[in-house]
């Protein structure tokens, strides 16, 4: 049908500071999520691996300890109880234990309660203070795009977010809008180093790239752990966001302060927008070859 009122979702961001305990930040997660509800959310985000501190500062063997099965998971079994009861769709992130591997996995809860299944994160990162290819192994999902109740979306976890190739394959399979759950803060090597401007700009261009909005959920707040050559610490700095189609940002968090972000997009306007501005028309996956190689510089 043509003029009258489109497909309009709204989306949330949400982001808090993480204690050490999985009771306290699922049930932090939980008011947070009934609150971007109470604003009207439909999809609501939480931030990656929100359940404790962000241990991966450390290489420590105990902290295999912290991960679960995906099958009867606590805190996903609650998520689904709370989205069936708002009527939201909640991504999920969570350590998953999967037989002798690990995996740093989102499992996509829909609106009635039903888990639409898991993405596990591709890129992993290891870096001073980002040590996570200690704890996880590669995904092996793929990357997936889950048709939901109020649209079909795309979901990367953190490090993700940095590769255009992770946006534009979940778009290429139908999602709407982008979700990224994410730990970001401070560089324990070098203190000056802050990418939180550089971190948003490089999703404002998938967004814009592949006419999406893009929803970005980040911690805040400082935690300390203890490491296997004394302590460390990252500075989580929040600025969670929302951003529309061309890459404008609708919402934008502080770096200190718990926050519910929360804008409306019109997903049937945004459809003919994209679809009208001609770059999946004109692509050229046949000159793309290059993407496959290791060696192209």
């Amino acid at each position: 049908e043509m003029a009258g009122a489109g497909r309009k979702v709204a989306v949330a961001a949400v982001q808090f500071a993480c204690t050490d305990t999985v009771a306290d930040n699922v049930a932090a997660a939980e008011r947070l999520i009934r609150e971007a509800h109470k604003k009207g959310a439909n999809i609501i985000l939480i931030q990656e691996l929100f359940e404790g501190h962000y241990f991966c500062q450390a290489q420590r063997m105990d902290f295999f300890g912290r991960a679960k099965p995906y099958k009867e998971n606590p805190t996903i079994m609650r998520m689904q109880k709370l989205a069936k009861e708002l009527d939201v769709v909640i991504p999920v992130s969570f350590f998953e234990e999967a037989g002798n591997a690990h995996y740093n996995s989102v499992a996509i809860i829909d609106a009635d309660g039903t888990d639409l299944g898991l993405y596990r994160k591709s890129h992993i990162p290891d870096g001073p203070g980002y040590q996570e290819k200690f704890y996880f192994n590669p995904g092996d999902t793929g990357f997936k795009a889950f048709k939901t109740k109020y649209a079909t979306i795309g979901v990367g976890i953190c490090w993700d977010q940095w590769f255009p190739e992770t946006a534009r394959a979940m778009v290429l399979q139908g999602a709407e809008i982008l979700f990224y759950p994410t730990a970001i803060g401070s560089e324990p090597q070098d203190m000056n180093l802050d990418s939180r401007e550089h971190w948003k700009r490089v999703m404002q261009g998938h967004a814009g790239a592949n006419l999406v909005p893009l929803v970005a959920s980040n911690r805040i707040g400082k935690e300390t752990v203890e490491t296997e050559h004394g302590n460390s610490t990252i500075k989580f700095y929040g600025n969670s966001f929302i951003a529309g189609p061309t890459g404008e940002i609708v919402k934008l968090a502080n770096d200190k302060d718990e926050e519910v972000l929360v804008a409306e997009f019109d997903l049937d306007e945004i459809k003919s927008t994209r679809h009208g501005w001609g770059i999946f028309r004109d692509r050229r996956p046949d000159l793309y070859r290059v993407l496959l190689t290791l060696d192209a510089w």
